[in-house]
């Protein structure tokens, strides 16, 4: 008997450590996921400031971590509450304020972090398509309102486990049988900050310069094209914790046969269709593009990644095939907004709007076209087969019910995002709150509202920081004798 007791014993403490070490296998896969996630707030920060003038650059910068800290205490305060607060309804959480009760059996801090990293880069979108004529107090507003309230409610629709349309709901039937699958957030993260960003486009109108006085389109472009490219490398680079990171735990065995598959696979799986679905948007837009113009790298870069934001929702329930359907069709729904936005005289500096909400809805639609029924059973289901199957996609023979779940999800996000930062965005117009003046915006937000230029053009002996306003760089031709070359160059440049 004691002998029996001992290998028992033996056993639960072998199980029980087992069990601590899957727990911290599956936390640090997470927060490394999260780690990676928060990274691409500094390739918002790259690209958004390449994308735009160098008189605004320290603006759109700023605003850039404005978005990360205050979303951090809102999401905090209220927005991880609103999202993840079980046991609640199906339209709120309604538990976890201020993360009190965490961690518990569902939630552990890691969880915090990641979905915060999530919260922010929605906000980031909208910072984007707003870029340079927009106060600074009024992204302090949007941007706690977005992360706080607007956001959580959608992610609380689609990823709570109460959420009314979620695919993982616990209790309940699912939405159409199936539920919305948005695995990494097309819809969630990638539709609401464009629809926000569109709303707040719409409401200040475009720069000024523009739309010239006939009504023509004129380029107002970035002044650095590698920022831009340098911008969408860290994003595409932290895309890898945003999709794969999108299971939240990595040491999980499927039911089948062979020992070396489980949900580690489905994490590599859907790297790979991350990667894909860029590589092809990015190539597509690339050639497209020449056949009317040059080989522009800004135009591949937004390419590429309105690819990554399509296939954010789909990237653990297809084939790797799927992928790169999915996008070559997001660069010619990018394409095709981008010529829409400019008929319709609408200026958004980063296309934000065009890429993150067009191509995120393309996204999700995409999803209930081509989800494999193997996949959705191992990602929704842990792997079991039941009798009666969850819908997939419909070219694969999965029925309608989950596109039709997808085109429900594509129109609840229009909606409530419409009608919660529309009239937000119209109340600061009015109150004077949104937009600067003419002037402040023709001499550049860097000298207007923040003490200088990003950039130090000349050495000043009187110790300015910032040229006059209204100074150009320009290059002086040599006249007569050609000055001596300094490090190899024929030109000196001021």
């Amino acid at each position: 008997m004691a002998a029996a007791e001992y290998i028992c014993t033996r056993f639960t403490n072998t199980s029980t450590n087992f069990t601590n070490i899957s727990h911290a296998i599956d936390n640090t896969y997470l927060l490394f996921s999260a780690y990676l996630v928060f990274a691409m707030q500094l390739g918002f920060a790259m690209l958004c400031a390449g994308s735009v003038r160098a008189k605004n650059t320290m603006n759109i910068m700023l605003t850039n971590v404005l978005d990360a800290a205050a979303g951090g205490l809102s999401y905090y305060i209220f927005g991880f509450a609103f999202a993840y607060g079980t046991q609640s309804n199906g339209f709120i959480g309604k538990h976890h304020f201020g993360l009190k009760n965490v961690p518990n059996e569902d939630y552990d801090y890691s969880n915090f972090l990641y979905q915060w990293a999530f919260a922010i880069a929605a906000a980031g979108i909208t910072s984007g398509s707003i870029a340079e004529r927009t106060q600074f107090v009024a992204y302090l507003i949007y941007s706690s309102f977005l992360t706080g309230f607007v956001y959580p409610i959608v992610s609380h629709w689609v990823w709570s486990t109460d959420g009314w349309a979620s695919a993982t709901k616990k209790s309940g039937s699912l939405l159409f049988g199936s539920g919305a699958i948005d695995f990494a957030g097309s819809g969630v993260v990638h539709m609401v900050g464009g629809i926000a960003g569109l709303w707040g486009a719409l409401i200040e109108g475009p720069r000024i310069g523009r739309f010239n006085h006939s009504g023509r389109s004129v380029a107002l472009r970035g002044h650095s094209g590698s920022l831009v490219v340098l911008g969408t490398f860290l994003l595409w680079f932290g895309w890898y914790g945003f999709n794969p990171g999108s299971f939240f735990k990595i040491l999980i065995p499927y039911h089948t046969p062979h020992m070396y598959y489980g949900q580690w696979s489905a994490v590599g799986r859907t790297a790979v269709t991350t990667t894909l679905a860029g590589c092809t948007a990015g190539l597509t837009t690339l050639f497209s593009r020449r056949l009317v113009g040059h080989w522009n790298v800004t135009d591949v870069c937004n390419g590429l990644l309105g690819g990554l934001a399509a296939i954010t929702s789909g990237c653990a329930v297809v084939e790797p095939w799927a992928a790169i359907v999915c996008g070559f069709i997001a660069a010619w729904v990018l394409i095709g907004f981008n010529k829409l936005a400019e008929k319709l005289k609408y200026d958004d500096p980063l296309e934000a709007a065009q890429l993150h909400g067009g191509c995120g809805a393309w996204g999700l639609l995409f999803t209930g076209l081509f989800a494999k029924q193997q996949y959705v059973h191992e990602v929704y289901d842990n792997g079991r087969v039941y009798d009666i199957g969850r819908p997939y996609g419909l070219f694969l023979g999965g029925g309608g019910k989950l596109f039709a779940a997808q085109i429900v999800q594509i129109l609840v996000i229009i909606g409530w995002v419409s009608a919660t930062m529309g009239p937000l965005f119209y109340i600061m117009m009015k109150l004077k709150l949104l937009r600067v003046s003419n002037e402040d915006e023709m001499a550049g937000m860097d000298v207007t509202r923040h003490g200088g230029f990003a950039y130090v053009y000349a050495d000043d002996d009187d110790g300015s920081s910032h040229p006059p306003v209204g100074f150009t760089m320009r290059r002086i031709e040599p006249s007569g004798a050609c000055p001596t070359p300094i490090h190899g160059s024929t030109n000196n440049v001021v």
